[in-house]
């Protein structure tokens, strides 16, 4: 699926000069930074539920630990 992209001046430059470290096209950097963006939300998104979760059941206990 195609889509544009509008950067500013710098971040322009910096994806190119990253791409061209990376030895790779500014196209495949950019897709790269989208797949981490999604994974880290996903993540941290998975841990709060998880904080929740631990939270719930064991909040007697953590606030005993707090204390």
């Amino acid at each position: 699926m195609a889509m544009t992209l509008r950067l500013t001046v710098d971040e322009h430059a910096a994806l190119k000069a990253r791409a061209e470290l990376e030895g790779i096209s500014m196209q495949e950097a950019a897709r790269r930074a989208v797949r981490e963006f999604v994974s880290r939300s996903a993540h941290r998104d998975r841990v709060a539920v998880a904080a929740d979760l631990i939270g719930d059941r064991h909040g007697d206990a953590l606030r005993r630990l707090g204390e």
